[in-house]
Protein backbone atom coordinates (compact mmCIF):
# COMPACT_ATOMS: atom_id res chain seq x y z
CA UNK A 1 0.00 0.00 0.00
CA UNK A 2 1.31 3.45 -0.88
CA UNK A 3 2.48 5.63 1.98
CA UNK A 4 -0.04 8.23 3.18
CA UNK A 5 1.47 11.48 4.37
CA UNK A 6 -0.61 13.41 6.90
CA UNK A 7 -0.21 17.02 8.00
CA UNK A 8 -2.15 18.25 11.03
CA UNK A 9 -3.22 21.76 12.02
CA UNK A 10 -5.15 22.79 15.11
CA UNK A 11 -7.60 25.32 13.71
CA UNK A 12 -9.60 26.12 16.84
CA UNK A 13 -10.29 25.47 20.50
CA UNK A 14 -13.78 24.60 21.73
CA UNK A 15 -14.56 23.00 25.10
CA UNK A 16 -16.07 19.52 24.58
CA UNK A 17 -16.26 20.07 20.80
CA UNK A 18 -18.52 17.37 19.41
CA UNK A 19 -20.60 17.79 16.26
CA UNK A 20 -19.37 18.55 12.70
CA UNK A 21 -21.40 19.11 9.51
CA UNK A 22 -20.90 20.60 6.03
CA UNK A 23 -22.72 23.78 5.05
CA UNK A 24 -23.11 25.60 1.72
CA UNK A 25 -23.81 29.34 2.02
CA UNK A 26 -23.61 32.15 -0.54
CA UNK A 27 -22.04 29.84 -3.09
CA UNK A 28 -19.18 28.72 -0.81
CA UNK A 29 -18.53 25.51 1.10
CA UNK A 30 -17.98 25.53 4.87
CA UNK A 31 -18.22 23.22 7.84
CA UNK A 32 -19.82 23.74 11.24
CA UNK A 33 -18.36 22.65 14.58
CA UNK A 34 -20.49 22.74 17.74
CA UNK A 35 -20.09 21.77 21.38
CA UNK A 36 -21.61 19.10 23.58
CA UNK A 37 -21.87 21.39 26.60
CA UNK A 38 -23.06 25.00 26.91
CA UNK A 39 -20.62 26.47 24.40
CA UNK A 40 -20.58 28.02 20.90
CA UNK A 41 -21.12 26.79 17.36
CA UNK A 42 -18.46 27.95 14.87
CA UNK A 43 -18.36 28.16 11.08
CA UNK A 44 -15.10 27.40 9.22
CA UNK A 45 -14.15 27.63 5.57
CA UNK A 46 -12.54 24.61 3.90
CA UNK A 47 -9.06 26.09 4.40
CA UNK A 48 -9.61 25.89 8.15
CA UNK A 49 -10.24 29.57 8.87
CA UNK A 50 -12.99 30.49 11.29
CA UNK A 51 -15.55 32.46 9.28
CA UNK A 52 -18.24 33.17 11.87
CA UNK A 53 -19.77 32.34 15.24
CA UNK A 54 -23.27 30.98 14.65
CA UNK A 55 -24.29 31.09 18.32
CA UNK A 56 -22.69 31.40 21.72
CA UNK A 57 -25.16 28.91 23.22
CA UNK A 58 -27.00 26.84 24.16
CA UNK A 59 -24.87 23.88 23.16
CA UNK A 60 -25.78 20.24 23.60
CA UNK A 61 -25.36 19.71 19.85
CA UNK A 62 -25.32 16.06 18.80
CA UNK A 63 -26.19 16.49 15.09
CA UNK A 64 -26.39 19.24 12.45
CA UNK A 65 -27.82 18.92 8.92
CA UNK A 66 -28.30 21.50 6.16
CA UNK A 67 -31.79 21.79 4.71
CA UNK A 68 -31.47 20.47 1.11
CA UNK A 69 -31.48 23.21 -1.51
CA UNK A 70 -31.23 26.00 1.07
CA UNK A 71 -28.71 28.82 1.29
CA UNK A 72 -27.10 28.28 4.68
CA UNK A 73 -30.18 27.03 6.55
CA UNK A 74 -29.57 24.06 8.83
CA UNK A 75 -31.12 22.08 11.67
CA UNK A 76 -29.34 21.17 14.89
CA UNK A 77 -30.05 19.26 18.05
CA UNK A 78 -29.56 21.45 21.12
CA UNK A 79 -29.73 21.02 24.91
CA UNK A 80 -28.68 17.36 24.83
CA UNK A 81 -25.80 17.72 27.27
CA UNK A 82 -25.32 14.02 28.08
CA UNK A 83 -27.36 10.79 28.34
CA UNK A 84 -28.13 11.95 31.88
CA UNK A 85 -29.09 15.51 30.87
CA UNK A 86 -31.16 15.48 27.69
CA UNK A 87 -34.78 15.76 28.83
CA UNK A 88 -35.04 19.34 27.49
CA UNK A 89 -33.50 18.51 24.09
CA UNK A 90 -34.86 20.01 20.87
CA UNK A 91 -34.22 20.29 17.15
CA UNK A 92 -33.63 23.91 16.18
CA UNK A 93 -33.56 25.80 12.87
CA UNK A 94 -30.66 28.17 12.17
CA UNK A 95 -30.45 30.55 9.22
CA UNK A 96 -28.27 33.52 8.20
CA UNK A 97 -29.92 36.77 9.30
CA UNK A 98 -30.98 39.30 6.69
CA UNK A 99 -29.01 41.99 8.51
CA UNK A 100 -26.08 39.82 9.57
CA UNK A 101 -25.70 37.32 12.35
CA UNK A 102 -27.74 34.15 12.63
CA UNK A 103 -31.35 33.56 13.61
CA UNK A 104 -32.48 30.43 15.44
CA UNK A 105 -35.77 29.00 16.66
CA UNK A 106 -37.12 25.68 17.88
CA UNK A 107 -38.51 23.31 15.26
CA UNK A 108 -39.63 20.60 17.70
CA UNK A 109 -39.11 19.68 21.33
CA UNK A 110 -38.10 16.02 21.59
CA UNK A 111 -36.62 14.74 24.87
CA UNK A 112 -33.32 12.88 24.45
CA UNK A 113 -33.17 13.45 20.68
CA UNK A 114 -29.62 12.45 19.83
CA UNK A 115 -29.31 11.92 16.07
CA UNK A 116 -31.51 13.17 13.23
CA UNK A 117 -31.34 13.78 9.51
CA UNK A 118 -33.25 15.05 6.50
CA UNK A 119 -33.70 12.32 3.88
CA UNK A 120 -34.80 12.89 0.30
CA UNK A 121 -36.84 10.38 -1.65
CA UNK A 122 -38.39 11.43 -4.93
CA UNK A 123 -39.59 14.99 -4.47
CA UNK A 124 -40.19 14.58 -0.74
CA UNK A 125 -38.09 15.53 2.29
CA UNK A 126 -38.40 13.55 5.51
CA UNK A 127 -37.18 14.33 8.98
CA UNK A 128 -35.95 11.22 10.80
CA UNK A 129 -35.16 11.69 14.50
CA UNK A 130 -33.69 9.20 16.95
CA UNK A 131 -34.00 9.41 20.73
CA UNK A 132 -31.29 7.74 22.81
CA UNK A 133 -33.88 6.90 25.47
CA UNK A 134 -37.46 7.98 26.21
CA UNK A 135 -37.42 8.89 29.91
CA UNK A 136 -34.99 9.37 32.77
CA UNK A 137 -35.29 9.26 36.57
CA UNK A 138 -31.72 8.85 37.87
CA UNK A 139 -28.11 8.71 36.65
CA UNK A 140 -27.51 6.04 33.99
CA UNK A 141 -31.22 5.16 33.86
CA UNK A 142 -31.72 3.02 30.72
CA UNK A 143 -35.12 1.51 31.57
CA UNK A 144 -37.00 3.43 28.84
CA UNK A 145 -35.76 2.51 25.33
CA UNK A 146 -35.40 5.11 22.63
CA UNK A 147 -37.49 5.49 19.49
CA UNK A 148 -37.16 6.48 15.85
CA UNK A 149 -39.56 9.17 14.59
CA UNK A 150 -40.38 10.37 11.09
CA UNK A 151 -42.26 13.28 9.49
CA UNK A 152 -42.66 14.89 6.09
CA UNK A 153 -40.76 18.15 6.07
CA UNK A 154 -41.60 21.22 3.97
CA UNK A 155 -40.23 24.74 3.76
CA UNK A 156 -43.41 26.00 5.44
CA UNK A 157 -42.54 24.04 8.58
CA UNK A 158 -39.15 25.74 8.94
CA UNK A 159 -40.41 29.23 9.85
CA UNK A 160 -40.89 30.43 13.45
CA UNK A 161 -44.16 29.26 15.02
CA UNK A 162 -44.74 26.46 12.51
CA UNK A 163 -43.51 23.71 14.85
CA UNK A 164 -47.05 23.07 16.07
CA UNK A 165 -47.86 21.67 12.61
CA UNK A 166 -44.93 19.22 12.52
CA UNK A 167 -46.37 15.76 13.06
CA UNK A 168 -43.81 13.26 14.27
CA UNK A 169 -44.79 9.61 13.93
CA UNK A 170 -43.10 6.75 15.77
CA UNK A 171 -41.56 4.48 13.15
CA UNK A 172 -39.99 2.05 15.61
CA UNK A 173 -39.74 1.83 19.39
CA UNK A 174 -37.92 -0.48 21.78
CA UNK A 175 -34.53 0.84 20.61
CA UNK A 176 -32.32 0.43 23.69
CA UNK A 177 -29.30 2.78 23.78
CA UNK A 178 -30.32 4.14 20.38
CA UNK A 179 -27.03 5.83 19.52
CA UNK A 180 -25.66 5.31 15.99
CA UNK A 181 -26.74 7.03 12.78
CA UNK A 182 -25.41 7.13 9.22
CA UNK A 183 -27.03 8.31 5.98
CA UNK A 184 -26.81 5.91 3.05
CA UNK A 185 -28.27 5.45 -0.43
CA UNK A 186 -30.77 2.94 -1.72
CA UNK A 187 -32.57 2.68 -5.04
CA UNK A 188 -34.92 5.62 -5.29
CA UNK A 189 -33.27 7.87 -2.72
CA UNK A 190 -31.62 8.17 0.66
CA UNK A 191 -31.95 5.90 3.67
CA UNK A 192 -30.58 5.64 7.22
CA UNK A 193 -28.50 3.06 9.09
CA UNK A 194 -29.37 3.20 12.80
CA UNK A 195 -27.57 1.24 15.51
CA UNK A 196 -28.69 0.32 19.01
CA UNK A 197 -28.31 -2.39 21.64
CA UNK A 198 -30.85 -4.54 19.80
CA UNK A 199 -29.08 -4.51 16.44
CA UNK A 200 -28.32 -2.56 13.28
CA UNK A 201 -31.27 -1.42 11.16
CA UNK A 202 -31.87 0.30 7.84
CA UNK A 203 -34.77 2.78 7.56
CA UNK A 204 -36.10 3.65 4.10
CA UNK A 205 -38.61 6.52 3.79
CA UNK A 206 -41.78 6.19 1.69
CA UNK A 207 -42.11 7.67 -1.78
CA UNK A 208 -45.06 9.76 -0.64
CA UNK A 209 -47.74 8.69 1.84
CA UNK A 210 -46.80 5.08 2.45
CA UNK A 211 -45.07 3.52 5.43
CA UNK A 212 -41.39 3.53 6.23
CA UNK A 213 -39.57 0.30 5.48
CA UNK A 214 -37.42 -1.06 8.31
CA UNK A 215 -34.84 -3.78 7.68
CA UNK A 216 -32.80 -5.49 10.39
CA UNK A 217 -29.27 -5.88 9.03
CA UNK A 218 -27.65 -7.52 12.04
CA UNK A 219 -28.48 -8.62 15.57
CA UNK A 220 -25.13 -7.30 16.82
CA UNK A 221 -25.40 -4.83 19.70
CA UNK A 222 -23.80 -1.76 18.13
CA UNK A 223 -22.96 1.79 19.02
CA UNK A 224 -22.42 2.95 15.41
CA UNK A 225 -22.28 1.48 11.91
CA UNK A 226 -21.54 2.70 8.38
CA UNK A 227 -21.80 1.12 4.93
CA UNK A 228 -18.56 1.02 2.90
CA UNK A 229 -17.34 -1.19 0.03
CA UNK A 230 -13.73 -1.68 1.10
CA UNK A 231 -12.83 -4.66 -1.09
CA UNK A 232 -14.46 -3.20 -4.22
CA UNK A 233 -16.64 -6.22 -5.01
CA UNK A 234 -19.75 -4.05 -5.45
CA UNK A 235 -21.37 -5.13 -2.18
CA UNK A 236 -21.09 -2.91 0.87
CA UNK A 237 -19.64 -4.10 4.15
CA UNK A 238 -20.63 -2.72 7.54
CA UNK A 239 -17.99 -0.94 9.59
CA UNK A 240 -19.15 -1.31 13.20
CA UNK A 241 -18.35 -0.02 16.68
CA UNK A 242 -19.70 -2.36 19.38
CA UNK A 243 -21.26 -2.45 21.90
CA UNK A 244 -22.63 0.91 23.15
CA UNK A 245 -19.61 3.24 23.50
CA UNK A 246 -17.62 0.04 23.23
CA UNK A 247 -14.06 -0.91 22.37
CA UNK A 248 -14.61 -3.42 19.55
CA UNK A 249 -14.20 -2.17 15.97
CA UNK A 250 -15.19 -4.68 13.27
CA UNK A 251 -16.02 -5.08 9.61
CA UNK A 252 -19.00 -7.26 8.75
CA UNK A 253 -19.45 -8.77 5.28
CA UNK A 254 -22.66 -10.23 3.90
CA UNK A 255 -22.07 -13.96 3.49
CA UNK A 256 -24.87 -16.40 2.65
CA UNK A 257 -27.50 -13.78 3.44
CA UNK A 258 -26.18 -12.55 6.80
CA UNK A 259 -23.52 -10.12 7.99
CA UNK A 260 -20.52 -11.89 9.52
CA UNK A 261 -17.37 -10.45 11.05
CA UNK A 262 -14.39 -10.70 8.65
CA UNK A 263 -12.08 -8.23 10.41
CA UNK A 264 -11.52 -6.89 13.91
CA UNK A 265 -9.17 -4.05 14.82
CA UNK A 266 -6.26 -5.75 16.58
CA UNK A 267 -6.49 -3.92 19.90
CA UNK A 268 -9.29 -2.50 22.07
CA UNK A 269 -10.35 1.02 21.10
CA UNK A 270 -11.83 2.17 24.39
CA UNK A 271 -14.96 4.38 24.10
CA UNK A 272 -14.94 4.23 20.28
CA UNK A 273 -17.14 6.98 18.92
CA UNK A 274 -16.04 8.83 15.75
CA UNK A 275 -16.86 6.92 12.54
CA UNK A 276 -16.72 7.43 8.76
CA UNK A 277 -16.98 5.20 5.71
CA UNK A 278 -16.12 6.46 2.22
CA UNK A 279 -13.38 7.89 0.05
CA UNK A 280 -10.09 8.81 1.70
CA UNK A 281 -6.90 9.35 -0.31
CA UNK A 282 -8.58 7.99 -3.43
CA UNK A 283 -9.60 4.68 -1.86
CA UNK A 284 -12.55 3.41 0.11
CA UNK A 285 -11.71 3.53 3.80
CA UNK A 286 -13.25 2.93 7.20
CA UNK A 287 -12.16 5.55 9.75
CA UNK A 288 -12.84 5.55 13.48
CA UNK A 289 -11.68 7.33 16.62
CA UNK A 290 -11.95 6.59 20.33
CA UNK A 291 -12.17 8.81 23.39
CA UNK A 292 -10.42 6.82 26.12
CA UNK A 293 -7.23 4.76 26.41
CA UNK A 294 -4.87 5.71 23.57
CA UNK A 295 -7.58 8.06 22.20
CA UNK A 296 -6.56 7.24 18.64
CA UNK A 297 -7.83 8.08 15.16
CA UNK A 298 -7.24 5.31 12.60
CA UNK A 299 -8.12 4.28 9.04
CA UNK A 300 -8.69 0.76 7.72
CA UNK A 301 -8.19 -0.12 4.03
CA UNK A 302 -8.40 -3.37 2.07
CA UNK A 303 -5.22 -4.40 0.24
CA UNK A 304 -6.46 -6.26 -2.85
CA UNK A 305 -3.03 -7.60 -3.76
CA UNK A 306 -2.49 -9.14 -0.35
CA UNK A 307 -6.23 -9.75 0.18
CA UNK A 308 -6.18 -8.43 3.73
CA UNK A 309 -7.28 -5.43 5.75
CA UNK A 310 -4.58 -2.97 6.75
CA UNK A 311 -4.59 -0.10 9.23
CA UNK A 312 -2.85 3.24 9.54
CA UNK A 313 -2.78 5.47 12.62
CA UNK A 314 -3.66 9.09 11.84
CA UNK A 315 -3.31 10.55 15.34
CA UNK A 316 -3.39 9.54 19.00
CA UNK A 317 -3.94 11.10 22.39
CA UNK A 318 -6.63 13.51 21.16
CA UNK A 319 -9.97 11.73 21.73
CA UNK A 320 -12.19 12.47 18.69
CA UNK A 321 -15.96 12.47 19.15
CA UNK A 322 -16.85 12.94 15.46
CA UNK A 323 -15.06 13.38 12.13
CA UNK A 324 -15.88 14.78 8.68
CA UNK A 325 -14.02 14.19 5.39
CA UNK A 326 -13.88 16.22 2.16
CA UNK A 327 -11.59 16.78 -0.84
CA UNK A 328 -9.69 20.02 -1.51
CA UNK A 329 -6.95 20.73 -4.08
CA UNK A 330 -6.19 17.07 -4.61
CA UNK A 331 -5.89 16.26 -0.93
CA UNK A 332 -8.17 14.38 1.42
CA UNK A 333 -9.10 16.62 4.33
CA UNK A 334 -10.32 15.29 7.66
CA UNK A 335 -11.80 17.47 10.39
CA UNK A 336 -11.91 16.00 13.89
CA UNK A 337 -13.78 17.31 16.89
CA UNK A 338 -11.22 16.14 19.45
CA UNK A 339 -13.58 16.37 22.40
CA UNK A 340 -11.23 15.10 25.09
CA UNK A 341 -8.63 17.78 24.34
CA UNK A 342 -11.00 20.64 23.30
CA UNK A 343 -9.24 20.68 19.93
CA UNK A 344 -10.66 21.26 16.45
CA UNK A 345 -8.11 19.67 14.13
CA UNK A 346 -7.72 19.62 10.36
CA UNK A 347 -5.70 16.78 8.85
CA UNK A 348 -4.55 16.95 5.22
CA UNK A 349 -3.63 13.60 3.68
CA UNK A 350 -2.03 12.72 0.37
CA UNK A 351 -0.42 9.65 -1.13
CA UNK A 352 3.34 9.46 -1.58
CA UNK A 353 5.48 6.62 -2.85
CA UNK A 354 7.34 4.51 -0.34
Amino acid sequence: MDEIRIKKRVIGRLPKCYSIAPLTWSGRSYFLVAAEKKDPCYLFDLEGNQADTVWEGPGGVMSMVQVPGSDGVFLATRKFYSPNDGADAEIAVARPGKKGGWETHCLVKLPFVHRFDILQRGEEMYLIACTLKSAHAYKDDWRSPGKVYGARLTEKLLVPGAHRRLKLKVIKDGMRKNHGYCRTKEEGGQAAVISCEDGIYEFIPPCRDGDWEVRRLSEMSASDAVFVDLDGDGERELGVIAPFHGDRVSILKRIEGEYREVYRYPEPAKFAHAIYGGSFCGREAFLFGHREGKMGLAAVFYNRERQKYEEIMIDSGRGPANIYCYEREGKSCLVAANRETDEIALYEAEIGSQ
